[in-house]
């Protein structure tokens, strides 16, 4: 009983020491080698495996062996990839069945090329986006860990995972991106693959992820993360390649900026992008930006250089849907400015809301005369959109400088600019002439209602009388317009208590209208306008003439006078007469040398004083495009008469010939006459004729003047003279 005892206790220490033995030393062999060449077949059929000797460890407690492979080599034709080691397990159950039942495999391999791994995959795998992937991928190294299960069957589970790390590796994607010296670690199982820790250098700028995620979807991937970037500084020659990204056109120059992302997209197997989705927080040291508005009108001090810096951007782009909120400093002119804005783009509405706060700088609105007072705040709000027509709808326009406000509703613009609809603008403001405006343009009734109790029209008219046409049309529909204004400031002297009337456009122009307006003293001011197809005709009366002559530069000391203008317009092509009356010059600095070359010392003597008296002056000339045909201007005074004809291109020259002679001498000259004389002026006998001819030319801050004395007269200028006398 002792001795079997005795047995039971050796066999059991002599199991135990075995057991021992392979859970911890084990054993090498090449038993198994033959299965486990099988189950790498399994994987795939073109695999092959080189292995050296196997090591057993048991696993008493799972009742499994384990088993491990040093140095194997995998090999897919001419294509070979060394592996670290390979693992698998065996059930002791299925062994003692006689079965070699593998219920996985795990694989570990050494740094491998990823070249030479795409290489390898594409020996059975011969696709187009392994081929694009072998291309774009310059150099790198991969270290992976695979595990396999099997099912009974043998076959593998879906279940499979691929996990390790990715180094120094680089790719070029279409010539224009270049990824450097990413890292990352990956893990792929059931069509997922995730990255983590990723840091990589595209196009030299650092960026890093702390994941991205990829997910199969039939013949696509979807793709989502984050990534972000600490403080870069890019010039235009990097943001060259991402131009296209949210924008079509960027002007930007410059950047210094750092961000956090979070994105999403879609990728097929052609590695083309949709979906794209991406939400950012930005924040801009510096932004440099090319100025290519032209709005040097209403920033004077405007540079060519946008230069934006301490803002806070967040910007989501979604289904082609673009959002931009923002803030910061921007710097326009010659000192900072503070702006807040939000732009959107939904399909093809571009839709913005922005604050400007203007602080020590300029601002113009040259056709209401405003102009900021520099050292004080004026604020600029603008909410509206901008359709795929390049349509213009502006909700609200405001600009607000303490007491002064100038506001805009609904106003709608075509593409150049130009007003197609209008609800309503309210200006309360003091114009750069110190001056009240105090007017309101209201829609009603498909008519413009412009009522107010104030109006400063100075530099209106100036802009009327001197600016191109072109560039003062402001409508672009039919329009009507009804006026209603309590006060008109035509300029520093003269004012109408009342203006009144109609006007109507058509294909941008004025067709239509009557306005009337009353001076000091019972005087007027009248204007119409009616056409007959395609003829205009425009009048023009006012009982006092200065506030329009007065405007023109080669006049000074202008008093006095009545203004008549008719004119007559046919296609581009307009026939006019200006006729003023009762009026004084003291200085007409062209023919006041004229008057000095002839030694006519005393009608100087009277230009330099209080003025020469002219009792009519006439002008009758045509006008076409840019050039200004005068086919005759007469004036007549008791000291002195002008007669001259010529004509002026705009902007280029001016050419005018005439002649001139005191009106004594006239008067001689016509008393001299065999009895028409004697009807017209008496029976005094003229003591001869004198007067001078003269020509004025040149570009119109180069005028030459020359003169030469005469001792007859023309016949026109004697009959002008004589009809003129006929009249009174």
């Amino acid at each position: 009983m002792i001795k079997f005892s005795k047995l039971i206790i050796t066999i059991f220490l002599l199991l135990l020491i075995i057991i021992t033995y392979l859970s911890f030393i084990g054993v090498e062999t090449k038993r198994f080698n033959n299965q486990i060449e099988a189950k790498i077949k399994k994987i795939n059929k073109n695999l092959s495996i080189e292995l050296n000797e196997v090591k057993i460890i048991l696993d008493p407690l799972k009742f499994k062996l384990k088993l491990k492979t040093l140095g194997p080599k995998l090999k897919n034709q001419n294509k070979v990839i060394e592996i670290e080691n390979i693992k698998t397990q065996i059930s002791l159950g299925s062994l003692l069945k006689d079965q070699f039942s593998v219920e996985n495999l795990e694989i570990s391999t050494k740094s491998i090329i990823i070249k030479d791994l795409i290489s390898f995959i594409r020996a059975s795998y011969n696709k187009p986006e392994l081929y694009i992937l072998e291309t774009i991928i310059k150099k790198g190294y991969l270290i992976a860990d695979l595990s396999f299960e099997f099912n009974e069957d043998g076959k593998i589970k879906n279940n499979y995972e691929i996990k390790g790390f990715i180094k120094d590796t680089d790719l070029s994607i279409f010539k224009k991106y270049n990824v450097n010296k990413a890292n990352l670690i990956f893990n792929y199982k059931q069509n997922n693959l995730e990255l983590n820790d990723i840091q990589l250098f595209l196009n030299n700028l650092n960026f890093f992820s702390d994941e991205i995620f990829i997910k199969k979807l039939n013949n696509e991937f979807l793709v989502n993360g984050n990534f972000n970037n600490k403080k870069i500084d890019l010039d235009n020659k990097f943001l060259e390649l991402f131009s296209n990204l949210f924008l079509k056109k960027l002007n930007v120059e410059k950047i210094m900026f750092s961000s956090k992302n979070i994105f999403s997209f879609k990728l097929n197997n052609k590695f083309q992008f949709k979906d794209f989705d991406i939400t950012s927080s930005i924040e801009v040291d510096n932004l440099l930006i090319e100025n290519n508005y032209k709005l040097k009108s209403i920033f004077p001090k405007i540079k060519k250089k946008l230069n934006l810096s301490n803002h806070k951007l967040k910007i989501v782009y979604n289904q082609k849907n673009l959002r931009i909120n923002g803030n910061g400093s921007i710097l326009i002119q010659n000192e900072n400015d503070y702006i807040d804005y939000q732009v959107s783009k939904k399909k093809e509405i571009i839709s913005f809301d922005t604050s400007l706060k203007i602080n020590q700088n300029p601002l113009n609105i040259n056709f209401l005369n405003y102009g900021k007072d520099i050292n004080k705040q004026t604020t600029i709000k603008l909410r509206g959109s901008k359709n795929k027509d390049n349509k213009i709808k502006i909700n609200e326009l405001l600009i607000k400088e303490e007491n002064n406000k100038i506001e805009i509703k609904d106003l709608i613009l075509n593409n150049k600019l130009q007003v197609v609809d209008l609800n309503k603008i309210d200006l309360n403001y003091l114009d750069k002439e110190k001056q009240k405006n105090s007017l309101t343009i209201i829609k009603k009734n498909k008519k413009y209602l412009i009522k107010g109790l104030y109006f400063n029209a100075n530099s209106f008219i100036d802009n009327l009388l001197f600016e191109d046409e072109k560039e003062t049309i402001i409508l672009a529909n039919n329009q009507s317009a009804i006026i209603d204004i309590e006060k008109v400031r035509l300029d520093k002297d003269f004012e109408l208590k009342k203006l009144y009337g109609n006007l109507v456009f058509k294909n941008q122009k004025l067709i239509n209208g009557k306005l009337a307006g009353n001076f000091a003293n019972e005087k007027k001011l009248e204007f119409s306008v009616t056409s007959n197809g395609d003829t205009k005709a425009t009048t023009l009366f006012m009982d006092y003439a200065e506030p329009i002559v007065n405007r023109y530069k080669f006049i000074k000391g202008f008093d006095e006078g009545i203004l008549d203008f008719y004119s007559t317009k046919i296609g581009d092509e307009s026939i006019s007469t200006l006729k003023i009356y009762d009026f004084k010059l003291k200085e007409l600095p062209a023919l006041t040398k004229i008057l000095t070359l002839a030694s006519l010392q005393g009608i100087a003597d009277i230009l330099s004083g209080e003025g020469i008296r002219f009792d009519e002056f006439e002008m009758n000339f045509k006008n076409k495009k840019s050039t200004l045909t005068i086919d005759e201007i007469y004036a007549i005074g008791p000291a002195i008469s002008i007669l001259m004809d010529g004509y002026v291109e705009k902007n280029k020259t001016i050419s005018l010939r005439g002649t001139l002679v005191p009106a004594t001498t006239i008067n001689k000259f016509i008393g001299s006459l065999p009895v028409l004389g004697k009807l017209l002026v008496g029976s005094k006998t003229g003591e001869g004729v004198f007067g001078v001819s003269f020509k004025i030319k040149g570009p119109p801050k180069e005028l030459e003047t020359t003169v030469n004395p005469i001792k007859t007269l023309t016949p026109r200028f004697i009959t002008r003279t004589l009809e003129r006398i006929k009249k009174n």
